[in-house]
């Protein structure tokens, strides 16, 4: 099997989850949109989007779900659950997406992709709507990660390393996980597992390109570099 990577979020997560599950994958650095890459990229996924995993025999799989889910299940791990305990942890990826992560992204999008490829200036109204996002679905966490150290009773699971997709990259978001103690306390859990501190350990990997202007943290007076 081959599993198509960059350092970017989704991508850093499926690589996370095979390193976790220990799948024997040949982990290979992707580039669709680079010049001459799209023609071989858009048979295996027509968006030309990562992660994609090639599994010989079936047709390319895309999206970092459905490749956690495949993985689990061919390392007979339940880190995708098939139990009882399925739909919570659906009810959370589902959930997760909606809310925590839709904020996470908004103003990582804001700060980091569009500073790091130069497609447009901090729009601060998408920051606010972000960051508003960003403390109701905190607030709903640290309830539940006051109960329990995971988000399933169970324990550790995919929909874990799902909520915690952008969370390390949050050095260029700057949203303030600190005012949420429990909260915080689960991704200090997450960050200890080895596969998901440094998933590109050992890896041809290169970085993301550096943020490389100051912009204005919204919250925050002054400027501020980021990188």
């Amino acid at each position: 099997m081959k599993l198509h990577y960059s350092r970017n979020p989704n991508p850093r997560l499926a690589v996370a989850v095979a390193r976790h599950l220990g799948s024997p994958v040949d982990f290979v650095f992707a580039s669709p949109f680079a010049p001459g890459q799209a023609q071989i990229y858009r048979p295996l996924n027509p968006s030309l989007s990562i992660p994609i995993l090639e599994e010989e025999g079936r047709r390319s799989l895309w999206e970092a779900d459905a490749i956690a889910c495949r993985l689990s299940r061919l390392s007979g791990h339940d880190f995708w659950r098939t139990d009882e305990d399925e739909p919570d942890m659906i009810r959370w990826l589902s959930w997760g997406k909606a809310n925590f992560l839709q904020a996470c992204d908004m103003v990582h999008f804001e700060y980091g992709t569009k500073q790091r490829y130069g497609i447009g200036p901090v729009d601060l109204t998408k920051v606010e709507e972000g960051r508003r996002g960003f403390h109701h679905a905190a607030a709903i966490l640290e309830a539940e990660f006051s109960a329990r150290p995971f988000l399933l009773e169970s324990g550790l699971s995919y929909a874990d390393f799902r909520l915690a997709s952008f969370l390390p990259y949050n050095d260029v978001a700057g949203l303030p996980l600190a005012e949420y103690p429990a909260l915080s306390a689960w991704n200090d859990r997450i960050e200890a597992l080895p596969a998901w501190a440094d998933p590109f350990a050992g890896l041809d990997a290169p970085f993301l390109p550096p943020v490389p202007l100051a912009v204005e943290r919204q919250g925050k007076t002054g400027q501020e570099p980021l990188s």
